[in-house]
């Protein structure tokens, strides 16, 4: 059984790659600040919540709770306990039940290296990617607060609080690890990064990890998605020969180059443009483009998913599925003149397109629309926009396969090493025994 700790959990694509793969396995605690994201990990992978034993609890009472973790509505700044008290209390059972039932240690600031369980088999960190990435610059993002070095104190910058939690439990001679996984944009790679990634890099060595970089793009993965992504598979090496061994597995078995799991899926598997069916039709009413002149640019500027004038999906590749699609660039545009007359012919792709196009399976799509709560007479938490962002902030599943079914070859038949020493052990029992029979023979000679 793998056992896992997913910090930066997002809706759990790393829970969802190996549920699809049926590799045995056990998640042990998430690490996520971000409501929405909590409570759409639960109900994707806990399926539908039984509130009974939270009824007991007053809305003072889960104000009080709740406050009392660093939560976020937006995955930006801290909530507030004013900001808490305001939305409807089943709302916050909802929420209390979604941090019991994930056993979410919440923000990564405040979790130690003693609050991590023991027995880790793989820890994975999609630390954000906002001060790294291109697109965050373009978007707003300013130019000082770029990259992940230890004083920049941004969002990226969260990634050295997992080397903080490591180094507590490294120091106190707590076992760590055994693997850890990273995710995030490849400019972690740039000229710009690339240093204060070479920084994280041998900080791990010095803490027996052997490092395996790799840059891969799910359209080689089966998806018809360009979205390429920086990963790297830290393994703990207790002997020379394990690390040995690592290495060489890697270079036989190279993501990048070598071992391509399925040819691309057709992108039609993904767009649902079946209109006769009303959930479909209405999903596609919501994401018809208004007419406006900055919507004509953005027709005319990004990909078009249907043949000319036809209901044909093109067999292409989509650009990267970002947080939002209102916006250019976005990953394609889709004819669509049986929608409101008044606004452009066109619609953008709706969210469960863009979860399916992460992985995701239909069903959790589903339940997260099936299950969406008020979080106060006027709002419902999984909003259009929301959803976008869960999507759009998750990691492909279909990559995450690929490297999971090397985590698990590794730990089955590299990382061993407690079968050694029980049997040096036996040996060692064996020679002793045969040491006290070797003498009583000479004393009874």
């Amino acid at each position: 059984m793998l056992k896992i700790v997913e910090a930066f959990s997002g809706i759990g694509s790393q829970a969802k790659a190996l549920e699809k793969l049926y590799i045995d396995h056990k998640i042990l605690c998430t690490v996520d600040w971000d409501i929405n994201a909590i409570i759409a990990y639960d109900l994707i992978h806990n399926g539908k919540q039984d509130l009974k034993e939270y009824n007991k609890f007053s809305k003072t009472e889960l104000v009080e709770i709740l406050s009392n973790y660093t939560l976020s509505w937006d995955g930006k700044v801290p909530a507030t306990k004013e900001s808490i008290a305001k939305v409807d209390e089943e709302f916050l059972r909802v929420l209390y039940c979604a941090i019991k039932r994930t056993n979410n240690l919440i923000s990564i600031t405040d979790v130690k290296g003693k609050d991590l369980p023991q027995d880790i088999d793989l820890l994975t960190y999609s630390f954000p990617c906002q001060d790294l990435s291109v697109a965050g610059y373009w978007h707003g993002t300013k130019k000082g607060s770029l990259g992940i070095s230890r004083d920049a104190h941004n969002r990226s910058g969260m990634l050295w609080e997992v080397e903080r939690i490591l180094l507590e439990r490294y120091n106190a001679n707590m076992d760590l690890p055994k693997m850890l996984l990273m995710e995030n944009v490849s400019n972690i790679l740039s000229k710009t990064n690339i240093v204060n990634f070479n920084d994280w890099q041998n900080s791990l060595e010095k803490m027996g990890y052997y490092n395996q970089v790799f840059t891969l793009n799910a359209s080689n993965f089966g998806i018809p998605q360009k979205r390429v992504r920086t990963y790297m598979l830290s393994v703990y090496c207790k002997t020379i020969e394990q690390r040995d061994e690592v290495e060489k597995f890697f270079f036989e078995n190279n993501l990048e180059k070598n071992f391509y799991p399925e040819e691309c899926a057709k992108l039609e598997k993904f767009i649902k443009n079946n209109y006769k069916l009303k959930k479909y039709k209405e999903e596609a009413d919501l994401c018809q483009a208004s007419d406006t002149p900055s919507r004509k640019d953005i027709y005319r500027d990004n990909v078009k998913i249907l043949e000319t004038n036809k209901n044909k999906v093109r067999d292409i590749i989509v650009p990267t599925i970002t947080t939002k699609q209102d916006r250019h660039p976005n990953s394609g545009v889709i004819d669509y003149f049986i929608g409101d007359e008044s606004k452009s012919q066109y619609r953008f792709l709706t969210p469960r397109e863009c979860f399916l196009l992460m992985g995701f399976e239909e069903k959790d799509y589903e339940i997260l629309v099936k299950s969406n709560i008020y979080k106060d007479p006027k709002r419902k938490l999984f909003t259009y926009e929301r959803l976008y962002k869960l999507a759009g902030n998750s990691i492909v599943v279909n990559v995450l396969e690929s490297i999971f079914k090397q985590v698990e070859y590794i730990k089955e038949n590299i990382l061993i090493e407690d079968k050694k020493v029980i049997d040096l052990k036996l040996l060692k029992k064996k020679m002793a025994l045969l040491k006290d029979y070797n003498e009583e023979e000479e004393e009874e000679a």
